[in-house]
């Protein structure tokens, strides 16, 4: 099961036990019983502090059970757990045997302090590379206090369990047997989502922060840029980091990041948090902009109103708040999200295997899912509004190559049908002749752009007609002192480059501001 690499990378990882651990699993005759007990059996043998143990007596089969010898800190996982789920292997191994977790000790206590029953379970996909953020924030969380309790399932295995529940998109979370949340969600999210006491004190905490230089809104590739040009400038920088990476977290392979051929989405947002962390950047996490109040004269304060309440000030601010999916905005589909309707080929399309399924959208990023939905599903329906698909030639020829991929333009979808629990078709209207048409789908993939997260901006700062904050050649915005960069802005090509490079450049001229104009008392 494990290669040479792999189990010199495991071996290195397990000297950092201070405990033992125990591996017990609960397996019956099937193969993938028989995989999962190799798997167990080379992880004992790579650490003298490691032993694997069968007869465990989990109702899932293949299942197993990370225990720390006579305690009752334990971490399960039902199904195996490779892909992008080996690091929250190896992670979940360290942290039962005893090496502590990162987070910050006043976290630590909040987690500790947790009182009630919490046994959480998280669907998964060895392809979903959202996913792991989920399962490892719950497998911390459990380590930590023996009252809550993860089982990270693979969807895969368990299709039963799947059908039953009517799991369609994954991460999903079920808390004590109720559906709990649908996506990716960071430790400190999960935390305000249980412990509303404990979030209620955080954002009373946040209104006591004194005041930044400049505080960043959003934390992918703008944002970190931002962040990093700023602390290296020496001033107080404050970052509000909902979501590390921003859309990056869902892009598989980047390819076109110079100096470096290839990597993964998740990889690179990881890289971006560890960069911004190795500077002296105050990171705020779970919290969300709600609203700006311009300083009422220059060199003052403005002001950030959040979501929870609080209110943080800053002498300059810097908006990267990226964008998010556009959505088909058509009936039926609010009522199946996560039921059938879903955003991410990468993460969803597994759970569709052989069954029908249509991609809304014909640029890149439509004729890409097709592509590997094709390798799944039975069969594709990739509907396109123009009368041509827009996406690049090579993708194209690919595309029409795929016997299973029926394209279909001049599509404008009109309604999402289904049964009341999951979705069973849509409809579709030919902007051409105005005839409308049906077909039975199990799923849609929609991929038709996206829309800047600037809602909260409204009314308060000059946009674009698609909502665009408008910047000029520095990042200035029409309120002085406020800058802006990223897919949130009017700048053209939505690339990962070029939004760091627009980050770096309003940081500068951030810091240009703050040095010209001075700070009124």
């Amino acid at each position: 099961m494990l290669n040479d690499d792999l189990k010199g990378q495991l071996r290195g990882y397990l000297q950092h036990l201070r405990h033992n651990i125990v591996l017990e699993s609960s397996l019956d005759d099937s193969k993938k019983s028989g995989e999962m007990k190799e798997f167990l059996s080379e992880i004992s043998e790579l650490s003298e502090k490691v032993s694997f143990q069968e007869g465990g007596s989990d109702a899932r089969r293949p299942s197993f059970l990370i225990r720390r010898a006579d305690s009752d800190v334990q971490v399960r996982f039902a199904g195996i757990p490779m892909g992008h789920e080996f690091t929250s292997l190896v992670l979940a191994l360290l942290q039962v045997g005893g090496h502590p977790p990162k987070l910050e000790d006043e976290q630590i206590e909040q987690i500790k302090a947790l009182d009630g029953d919490f046994h959480f379970e998280t669907y998964f996909s060895l392809s979903c590379h959202n996913c792991p953020d989920v399962v490892q924030a719950l497998n911390t969380l459990s380590v930590i206090n023996p009252k809550i309790r993860h089982t990270a399932i693979d969807g895969a295995l368990f299709q039963a369990e799947v059908e039953e529940r009517d799991v369609r998109s994954v991460p999903q979370v079920f808390l004590n047997g109720e559906r709990f949340s649908t996506g990716r969600m960071e430790l400190a999210e999960i935390l305000a989502k249980i412990d509303t006491a404990g979030a209620a004190r955080a954002s009373e905490k946040l209104n006591e922060e004194a005041p930044f230089d400049t505080l960043v809104i959003g934390s992918g590739p703008a944002g970190c840029a931002a962040a990093i040009y700023m602390a290296r400038k020496g001033v107080r920088t404050g970052l509000l980091a909902e979501r590390f990476g921003g859309q990056v977290m869902d892009t598989s392979g980047i390819e076109n990041f110079i100096s470096v051929p290839e990597t993964e989405g998740p990889k690179l947002a990881q890289n971006l948090e560890r960069h911004v962390r190795s500077y002296d950047v105050r990171v705020i996490t779970a919290q969300r902009a709600a609203k700006l109040i311009p300083a009422t004269e220059e060199g003052g304060l403005h002001v950030v109103e959040l979501e929870s309440g609080a209110s943080l000030k800053a002498r300059t601010i810097i908006v990267a708040t990226g964008a998010r999916w556009r959505q088909l905005n058509v009936p039926g589909e609010e009522e199946y999200r996560t039921r059938g309707v879903a955003y991410c080929p990468h993460c969803d399309g597994p759970f569709f295997k052989g069954r029908p399924v249509a991609v809304a959208g014909g640029g890149n990023s439509g004729v890409e899912a097709a592509i590997d939905l094709a390798g799944i599903v039975s069969r594709v329906t990739l509907l396109q509004y123009d009368p041509v698909l827009t996406a690049d030639e090579v993708l194209q020829e690919k595309v029409r190559s795929l016997p299973n991929v029926d394209i279909v333009v001049n599509a404008r979808t009109t309604e999402i049908k289904g049964d009341g629990r999951k979705m069973t078709g849509l409809t579709w209207q030919d902007v051409k002749d105005g005839t409308n048409h049906s077909v039975d789908l199990d799923g849609i993939f929609v991929q038709i752009g996206l829309l800047p997260n600037t809602d909260w901006l409204k009314g308060g700062i000059e946009m674009s007609r698609i909502g665009e904050i408008a910047v000029d050649e520095r990042c200035r915005t029409s309120i002085p002192g406020v800058f802006a960069a990223g897919d949130a802005t009017t700048v053209p090509y939505k690339q990962i480059i070029v939004a760091m490079g627009e980050g770096a450049k309003a940081a500068l001229s951030a810091f240009d501001h703050l040095i010209r104009v001075p700070a009124k008392s």
